[in-house]
């Protein structure tokens, strides 16, 4: 990318997170993402890169490795002229949300990370002109904790997404509870893979967002009617799925539409574009834990109808659910069994500070680092250096358990597709696409206490205020149903 070229006018606010925020251009492909400090912060040019390289270092040597070279996209650190950095922060500033303004764009140092837009095709030049369909979902974690450091029985049966709805909901985040359960998305099972991505279209919250030539189009709205906003997104995607047929307007034309979107999220999600090492990673067999959570609205309409079991049809090895997977399971001890081995560590460091760099607790991020990672014994020798691979590895976890998937999506016309390339088939469209990953920065050494405090925070306010008011009812059914089952019952 040329520097000299760049237009501010061009580029346009596209998001931000904790430590970065992200600006795209309206012609090219390719994002710019600056760092972000409270005010008065002050950091130096030369910590700024330090910064940026790690990221970067993170992404190429260690995430990459677990999703896939295809998957992550890691960027390169470019310079900018200061004067556009500035004036770039000007026509973006009133763009931003306010709850986000407590924090300022680095406009001193003039360092970024360029990345591709991943709301566009990263896999073909010839659909860059074409209409295209992006959808965010940022996932969480998919699976329950099988550790036996867990002190509650509860997180042994309902996943930690479900159970923090309803403290988010009690704060004031949201206004009510999402229907979308984790577990459904990565158990492999169309029919609740489907239900999870139709509950988040419903309620989208920060969990899914869908973008049209990189406009977006739906997202998080806490007030919203998802029927009138279905109609609306019925109208962006008809050209998409419904080209030109008679499909015009009404209930049945938006239903008819979502449950298209949704098959060809569904067969994206579970298609296999390449090998990598994660794949063959021996971690905890998914079929270690439990499958299913207790709290899923799909769960309990079983339930309701007599049946006990889920079924899990289980995610292709190649795929970018399979990975993401397998990469949150590094989490194998649980926050309750990570934090005693943290506090191992920080004893230590207290000793010895001048050990910080060469046990890379914060970097550098390169093979070395990846390496140690693959260990999974268990066994705890006591050491400092076993604290700290279990830390790491619950950080990557965390990482995973907190990233994004990106799948872009443009029409294909018939001659153009070949056997090579990568397309999903609706009734009356055929699109290729791309998956890709992001938001894989590594979470903060510093964020494990707070992570501690807040599960059991989590699970104190849905054993008082939800499972003691749920428990009488569903343990009623399970009753009731029992004798169904044994009447029913195939041989």
């Amino acid at each position: 990318m040329e520097v000299e070229k760049m237009d501010e006018n061009e580029w346009k606010y596209h998001g931000e997170g904790n430590q970065s925020l992200v600006v795209s251009h309206c012609q090219r492909c390719v994002v710019l993402r600056f760092l972000k400090f409270p005010p008065n912060q002050n950091k130096t040019p030369e910590e700024i890169l330090h910064h940026l390289q790690n990221i970067i270092h993170f992404g190429k040597h260690v995430m990459k490795q677990f999703f896939g070279e295809n998957y992550v996209h890691h960027g390169e650190i470019i310079q900018l002229p200061l004067d556009f950095v500035r004036q770039l922060c000007l026509k973006i500033q009133p763009e931003r949300p306010e709850c986000r303004c407590d924090k300022d764009m680095d406009t001193l140092s003039g360092y970024a990370m360029c990345l591709p837009n991943l709301t566009r095709l990263q896999t073909l030049r010839f659909a860059e002109h074409r209409p295209i369909l992006c959808i965010e979902i940022k996932p969480k974690c998919g699976f329950i904790p099988f550790s036996s450091h867990v002190s509650q029985e509860i997180k042994h049966k309902v996943c930690r997404y479900c159970m923090h709805q309803h403290l988010k909901v009690a704060n004031g985040k949201w206004k009510r509870p999402s229907k979308y359960c984790p577990l459904d998305l990565f158990s492999g099972n169309k029919q609740r893979m489907h239900f999870a991505l139709k509950s988040l279209l419903q309620e989208a919250q920060n969990n899914l967002k869908i973008f049209k030539n990189g406009e977006l189009i739906y997202g998080c709205k806490d007030d919203r009617d998802f029927v009138s906003d279905w109609n609306e997104l019925a109208r962006h995607l008809k050209p998409f799925f419904f080209p030109s047929n008679g499909l015009v307007s009404g209930p049945h034309c938006t239903r008819t539409i979502v449950k298209e979107l949704i098959q060809v999220i569904t067969m994206a999600l579970l298609s296999s574009t390449e090998a990598c090492r994660a794949g063959d990673m021996k971690t905890v067999p998914i079929s270690q834990g439990r499958s299913y959570c207790e709290a899923s609205a799909f769960n309990k309409e079983l339930v309701r109808n007599g049946k006990h079991k889920l079924e899990s049809s289980g995610l292709p090895r190649g795929c970018l659910l399979y990975k993401t997977l397998q990469a949150q399971m590094l989490d194998m001890l649980d926050i309750e069994g990570l934090y005693p081995l943290y506090s191992r560590v920080e004893q230590y460091l207290e000793e010895f500070p001048e050990e910080r760099s060469t046990l890379q607790t914060d970097g550098p991020y390169n093979e070395a680092f990846y390496e140690k990672l693959l260990d999974l014994s268990l066994e705890d020798d006591g050491t400092v250096a076993f604290a700290l691979t279990k830390v790491q590895q619950y950080r990557i976890a965390m990482t995973a358990k907190d990233c994004s998937i990106m799948i872009a999506l443009s029409p294909c016309l018939q001659d153009e597709c070949s056997e090579q390339r990568s397309l999903v088939l609706t009734s009356k469209s055929r699109f290729t696409f791309s998956v890709s990953v992001l938001d894989l920065d590594l979470k903060p050494y510093e964020s494990i206490p707070h992570q501690y405090k807040l599960d059991a925070e989590i699970v104190n306010y849905y054993l008082k205020n939800v499972q003691a008011k749920e428990d009488p009812v569903m343990s009623n059914l399970f009753k009731e149903n029992e004798d169904c089952t044994l009447v029913l019952h195939k041989v």
